[in-house]
C-alpha cells in the first residue's frame, strides 16, 4: 500500500514539475490560468467520480465536510500567496520559502502521531539544502529579497502544511470525492485574487495558449491531483516532506533540458543532493 502510495504521490511530482514549462507558452496572467486549471480540473473530477463510481459519496463527505473545505481553502491560499510572493520577490526566493513546508511536516511528526526520525530528519535537511543550491540563491545574493516577499513565500508553505494535515483527518473520504471538494474548495478561495488582479483586463488567448490551459486543468490538475490526494492520506509526513523537493528538481530539468535556460554547477549539485536525499528517506533503514 505504501509502495503505490509513494509511486503515485511521486507521479503526481513530476506532473507539477513541468507547469513551469507549460505555462511559458501561454499567454495569459498567471492567477487567470490558476483559476481556469481549478475550474477544469474540478468539472474533470467530476466526470470521473460519474464514470469510475457512478455516484458521489455524499454521506462520507458530508461527515468530513469540514475538514475538506478546510483543506481546499489551505490549497487555494497556498496557491494565492505563492503567486503574490512571485510578483513581489523573485522566483528563487519564492520557491525557497514555500519549500519551507516539508521541514515544518517533518518537525509536527510528533504532534501527529509519529516518531520524529533522524534518519529522515537528516534527509530533509540535505534536501533543504540542494534546494538552496537549486534555487540560485547562494550565487544570485539578496537581490530582490524583500521582507513581504518571504512572508508570503511562508505564508504559502502554511497553506501547504494544512493540506497535509487536513488530510490525515480524510482517509475515509473516496480519493476521488476527496479531490473534488478540495479543489472546488481551493478554486473559489483563489476566485476573489483573479477578480481584483484582472478587473477590466482584456484577454486574448490564442489557440495553443488554450489547448495549454485545457492539459493543465485535465492533467496537471484533475489527473495530478487524484494522485496527488491518494498519497496523502496513505504516506508518512515524514516521507511527504522529503519526496516532496522532487517537484523542484523536475522543474529545473525541464527549465535546462526544454526550454535551454542553463543550470550552474551548485545548481547541479543541489538537484544531486534533493534526489539522494530522497531515495535514501524511503530505501535506507
Amino acid at each position: 500500500m505504501e509502495a503505490r502510495a509513494t509511486i503515485a504521490y511521486v507521479s503526481s511530482l513530476c506532473i507539477y514539475g513541468t507547469i513551469g514549462w507549460v505555462l511559458s507558452f501561454i499567454n495569459l496572467p498567471s492567477e487567470v490560468v490558476v483559476l481556469c486549471r481549478g475550474i477544469l480540473g474540478s468539472l474533470f473530477l467530476a466526470v470521473v467520480v460519474f464514470v469510475v463510481r457512478r455516484r458521489f459519496d455524499a454521506a462520507t463527505v458530508r461527515s468530513k465536510l469540514g475538514w475538506l473545505i478546510v483543506s481546499g481553502l489551505c490549497l487555494g491560499f497556498n496557491w494565492v500567496m505563492l503567486f503574490e510572493a512571485y510578483r513581489v520577490t523573485t522566483v528563487a526566493v519564492a520557491s525557497l520559502c514555500n519549500y519551507m513546508a516539508p521541514l515544518i511536516l517533518v518537525l509536527l511528526a510528533p504532534l501527529l502521531g509519529e516518531k520524529l526520525s533522524a534518519k529522515r530528519l537528516a534527509c530533509v535537511a540535505i534536501a533543504f539544502v540542494g534546494m538552496i543550491l537549486v534555487s540560485g540563491v547562494v550565487e544570485g545574493g539578496a537581490e530582490g529579497v524583500n521582507a513581504w516577499g518571504v512572508t508570503l513565500g511562508l505564508l504559502a508553505a502554511a497553506g501547504f502544511v494544512g493540506v497535509v494535515v487536513c488530510n490525515r483527518k480524510l482517509t475515509e473520504v473516496p480519493v476521488y470525492d476527496r479531490a473534488l471538494v478540495q479543489l472546488c474548495a481551493a478554486t473559489v478561495a483563489a476566485l476573489p485574487f483573479v477578480i481584483v488582479g484582472n478587473w477590466g483586463a482584456q484577454l486574448q488567448p490564442d489557440a495553443l495558449s488554450i489547448a495549454l490551459v485545457i492539459m493543465l486543468g485535465v492533467v496537471h490538475t484533475g489527473f495530478a491531483y487524484c494522485l496527488w490526494f491518494t498519497a496523502l492520506g496513505a504516506l508518512k509526513v515524514q516521507s511527504i516532506a522529503v519526496l516532496g523537493y522532487i517537484e523542484p528538481v523536475v522543474s529545473v530539468l525541464c527549465s535546462v533540458f526544454l526550454l535551454g535556460q542553463p543550470l550552474s554547477l551548485l545548481g547541479w549539485l543541489g538537484a544531486a543532493l534533493i534526489l539522494g536525499a530522497a531515495a535514501a528517506s524511503e530505501l535506507l533503514d
